[in-house]
């Protein structure tokens, strides 16, 4: 089974700096994902030159097929121990997953993984490996559904010291708080950032470490299937909507005209929803055998900026809230968020004249530029979309 690598992070810059000494990156392949979380000695520039190093060079290097010992055998080269402090100038956690499960971990210093499953922390078998004369622990996991790795920088269990919890918070104990959390949690995104917001409480909102905290959740494939504007060619309205309702995913229609062809393909009929009224975005409707239904335009711009608030929002943002509002565009951007690994957009190629002159060429229409933007936000949240034309 083919399996879905849920991955995203939060940061949080210490206190008095403009730039965080930690750095993840994150790249996919083909069939697999790998991430790189390094953390910088110290804070500020000099830290961010030293993790932003590490992990461009770990990226790059696995990237290009490079193996992990050879690796981490050019970080360590290049990267060697502070004399004074006795310390690695940048320590690092190095995650590699396929999409079968099988999952490779390097840690370098950096306080431990933690893997969870059925509401425990497992414990992982380390084998310890030196390379050019410094040691680095190596795990292999087979990961299965709803698995959950994290990986944190040592900010994470060093808030609060001295002030809401003398002697900080304690690695065992952020994995308790990880373990309840990531049970009411679908989203890699919504853990990571539970987690960096209550660090930002105990250091009283004024960091004193730079802190990360990176989820991998492994998922089921979620699809969803959004079908907006009319196909550019009448006659092959029949053989769309067969195609788009093939599927076993999520069903979502959006404008009035799809949804008009939608019922009538489908011999239902459209009943409009007046139960929630929003004066800036248009009520929704309902089709029987889909799952939402809005109108188009307004309410795909207005989903795709609650979805970018949502990605780019300072932490500690309630923005469950305002997804939770019954508008179109709150239910659209919480399926797309929380519900969505993947997203099939059928885009029907014909041009709207309420929103755009017919004589123009279909790459200039507004719907497809707004097709294009939902597109590059999803794939922001780490979800596959695919675009098909019709």
């Amino acid at each position: 089974m083919t399996y879905f690598v849920d991955i995203a992070y939060n940061s949080i810059t210490k206190y008095g700096e403009e730039l965080c000494g930690d750095k993840v990156e994150i790249i996919r392949q083909r069939d697999k994902a790998i991430v790189v979380m390094a953390d910088g000695l110290g804070s500020g520039v000099n830290a961010n030159i030293l993790s932003t190093f590490t992990s461009k060079t770990a990226i790059t290097m696995l990237k290009e097929g490079a193996s992990i010992y050879e690796t981490i055998d050019t970080i360590i080269n290049a990267l060697p121990v502070c004399k004074a402090r006795k310390l690695a100038y940048s320590t690092f956690t190095i995650v590699e997953i396929f999409d079968d499960g099988k999952a490779y971990v390097a840690e370098y210093e950096n306080p431990p993984i933690y893997l969870f499953r059925d509401g425990k922390i497992i414990p992982l078998e380390k084998e310890e490996i030196v390379i050019n004369g410094t040691t680095v622990k190596k795990s292999y996991i087979q990961l299965e559904i709803d698995d959950l790795l994290v990986i944190i920088s040592d900010g994470v269990v060093h808030a609060g010291v001295g002030g809401a919890l003398n002697l900080g918070w304690q690695w065992k104990n952020v994995g308790e708080y990880l373990n309840r959390n990531s049970q009411n949690e679908r989203s890699a995104r919504k853990i990571s950032r539970n987690l960096v917001d209550i660090c930002q409480y105990l250091y009283m909102d004024k960091p004193g470490d730079d802190t990360t905290v990176v989820s991998i959740k492994i998922r089921k494939p979620e699809i969803v299937d959004l079908f907006t504007g009319p196909p550019k060619d009448l006659s092959k309205d029949s053989e769309a909507i067969i195609k788009f309702m093939k599927g076993s995913g999520k069903k979502v229609v959006c404008g009035g005209t799809a949804a008009k062809i939608v019922a009538r393909e489908l011999n239902k009929r459209v009943i409009p929803n007046m139960e929630f009224i929003d004066p800036e975005i248009p009520p929704i409707a309902e089709i029987e055998g889909i799952d939402l239904v809005t109108e188009g335009v307004i309410t795909l711009n207005k989903a795709i900026e609650k979805i970018k608030k949502y990605i780019d929002s300072p932490n500690r943002d309630n923005l469950a809230q305002s997804l939770n509002k019954e508008d179109g565009a709150s239910k659209l951007a919480k399926i797309l968020i929380e519900e969505c690994t993947h997203l099939n957009l059928w885009f029907g190629k014909a041009v709207n004249p309420a929103h755009q002159n017919p004589d123009f060429p279909i790459d200039l229409s507004v719907k497809l530029k707004i097709v294009h933007e939902l597109i590059r936000t999803m794939e922001k949240l780490g979800t596959k979309v695919s675009l098909r034309y019709v």
